[in-house]
């Protein structure tokens, strides 16, 4: 098409992802070109590989209103994963919304040792919330035994919810911590809350993920603390943890005690074994 008329026909699609990310670099977003590619990818429904090959198109009005609307949102710092509803992790996509956590890349730690448990092991994933530590490992791994648990039963209807959508033979519990389960399980993976009470935390976080999930008392180990108490027995115990929590974990847990570190170097993942 000339380029007269694709002036004449409106934006396209690399002009309109040229203005979102000044404008969500303006906004401070962390990653503004890749947030605008990701919005424009589902406003438009298609992979982003599509906007390489489609640069040039005029963006139809209807797509071009819908996109501003997710920009505006985005503008406002409401998380990428949020407005789109989707998280990638690890092999899966999880749906998610204001209900629970999206998953972080650190989390996938957690999922990493429950592949090194013996065949058939069962294994119970504690403060689910989407559920997602518990369906990537099944999905790792379908010889274990996996069940996923939270005490918030608008986080229980995401974990079901997700684990249908993908077919997932994991058993989604409403449980405090490992209260009133009616069996024993041999590895416990938890990502609890850690977050110390009253501390800073960035727009994305601060405004809308629930805080039921996050904080967690003066120095953030007040559920890590009661989970730990529980655990006695249990041949494996893997403690997602905030930055300079290890070594207060660590000390808290008997058995063989190592410290996975992120890949930011961060100690991450507190693992106990007996």
């Amino acid at each position: 098409m000339p380029e007269a008329a694709l002036a004449a026909a409106g934006p396209t699609v690399a002009g309109a992802l040229r203005d979102a990310t000044a404008l969500l670099a303006l906004a401070r977003c962390d990653t503004p070109r890749l947030d605008a590619e990701l919005l424009m990818a589902h406003a438009l429904g298609v992979g982003r590989e599509r906007l390489v090959l489609d640069a040039r198109l005029p963006l139809d009005p209807s797509v071009l209103i819908r996109f501003d609307a997710l920009v505006a949102r985005r503008k406002a710092r409401e998380p990428v994963a949020y407005i789109i509803a989707r998280k990638p992790f690890r092999r899966i996509t999880l749906n998610v919304d204001r209900r629970v956590l999206i998953p972080r890349p650190e989390t996938e730690l957690l999922v990493e040792v429950g592949l090194t448990l013996p065949f058939g092991a069962s294994v119970v994933d504690v403060g689910t919330g989407s559920g997602a530590v518990a369906l990537a490992l099944a999905d790792e791994r379908p010889d274990l035994v996996v069940v996923g648990t939270d005490v918030d039963p608008g986080a229980l209807a995401v974990a079901r919810a997700n684990g249908t959508r993908l077919g997932s033979r994991v058993e989604f519990l409403r449980a405090d911590l490992l209260d009133g389960l009616d069996r024993r399980f041999d590895a416990v993976l938890a990502n609890l809350p850690y977050v110390a009470t009253g501390s800073e935390l960035p727009p994305e976080v601060a405004r809308y993920e629930p805080t039921t999930a996050l904080f967690a008392g003066p120095d953030g180990l007040d559920i890590i603390r009661r989970l730990i108490t529980a655990v006695d027995g249990i041949s494996l115990v893997a403690l997602e943890v905030g930055a300079g929590q290890a070594p207060a974990v660590a000390a808290m847990i008997a058995g063989s005690v190592e410290v996975v570190r992120d890949l930011a170097g961060h100690e991450r993942v507190v693992v106990a074994r007996h």
